[in-house]
């Protein structure tokens, strides 16, 4: 059995927030559906996310896809967070937002919420921000349009961290990592949104179907993130990408020769 990767699929999940609002029907059962997915081990990767957020003298950030608000909570708490951060969470759906806001509501008030499409949002300025962040979001997403949006709002100099599905290296255990979701998803997924199918179905296809880590790191490159680097998770599972949005760009470059 083959890795059969397509890596011309731009948005891995073929996922469309206009037609299907699955998002907003499973969002009080989401954080069960990662447990569950993941074996619980979503949360490790989680922490090492906000690790390296935390420890950035950033002072405006942004986590787009924010969720029920995972990333941003673990934030908050990392023994390294220094206050005087401004975040803005954002997401698609209302309710998972709400969510999110209710969590965090209670810990801090220095984070803003608005829901966003991270494909555009024109209601940010452009350079205006530090670090962009999205964590488990990017696999049902017009990815390159996303990234994009977010080289176009972040500062010179802004950090880029992305937390995705990635590849395992040894193809023998990635196609039986493969199967393992196969057979595996479907039953629980079932189960945890009483029979909604496409809640799972798109996670499925995004996780088979999403760039490996070298493709993504080239992809990054190509829009014009510099420092470009990534970190394999749970054997690869996941990684987490990081780049940053150049001081000079080749255009500021040829304008001040």
């Amino acid at each position: 059995m083959s890795f059969d990767h397509q890596t011309e699929v731009k948005n891995a999940a073929e996922f469309y927030t206009q037609t299907d609002d699955v998002f907003g029907r499973i969002a009080d059962r989401y954080d069960l559906l990662c447990d569950l997915f993941s074996l619980g081990i979503h949360r490790l990767w989680k922490r090492r996310v906000a690790a390296i957020i935390a420890r950035e003298s950033h002072k405006q950030l942004i986590d787009c896809a924010t969720g029920t608000g995972d990333i941003i909570l673990r934030v908050l708490k990392h023994k390294e967070y220094r206050s005087g951060k401004g975040f803005l969470a954002s997401d698609i759906s209302p309710q998972m937002l709400a969510i999110a806001k209710k969590r965090i509501g209670c810990i801090s008030s220095s984070v803003e919420f608005s829901v966003l499409d991270a494909h555009s949002m024109p209601g940010i300025a452009s350079a205006s921000k530090d670090l962009y962040s999205i964590s488990l979001g990017l696999k049902i997403c017009e990815r390159e349009h996303v990234l994009k949006e977010a080289f176009r709002i972040l500062r010179p100099g802004g950090e880029l961290v992305i937390l995705e599905a990635s590849n395992i290296p040894w193809v023998w255990l990635h196609n039986l990592y493969l199967l393992y979701m196969r057979l595996c998803m479907p039953i629980i997924g079932w189960i945890a949104t009483s029979g909604d199918t496409s809640a799972y179905s798109y996670l499925l296809k995004g996780i088979e179907k999403f760039a490996t880590a070298e493709e993504l790191a080239e992809e990054l490159r190509t829009i014009g993130f510099t420092e470009v680097s990534f970190e394999r998770l749970s054997l690869g599972i996941v990684a987490i990408h990081v780049g940053r949005k150049p001081i000079f760009t080749e255009s500021d470059s040829r304008h001040t020769a």
